[in-house]
């Protein structure tokens, strides 16, 4: 019986520690939060994060910009410059220093 209330009470103070567990933004392969763009994450590979949080209101004073839309030429919207390109189907998306696309979650 005691072993079972060991186990309980082992159970019941690693709960808490299991909610710190979470993703983050730009976590994994992306390299960690570079900055905030407006509401957006840059990540440290240079694409934007597809989290639904707002960077700006989390961390306050973290180099925040405001975005703006631009045209649909790729080389005026790199990630990290400031604007977003809007693609044929009204999705807006940054280009990376690799060249691809990176879209901002709607």
């Amino acid at each position: 019986m005691s072993i079972r209330l060991i186990g309980l009470l082992v159970l019941l103070l690693t709960l808490p520690m299991l909610g710190d567990a979470a993703n983050t933004p730009c976590s994994g392969s992306k390299g960690g939060i570079a900055r905030c763009e407006g509401p957006l994450f840059l990540c440290n590979d240079g694409s934007i994060s597809g989290s639904k949080r707002d960077c700006s209101a989390e961390r306050p004073g973290a180099g925040s910009t405001a975005l703006r839309a631009t045209g649909n030429v790729a080389s005026d919207c790199p990630c990290g410059g400031g604007t977003l390109c809007t693609g044929p189907r009204g999705g807006q998306y940054c280009v990376t220093r690799s060249g691809t696309k990176s879209y901002r979650r709607r």
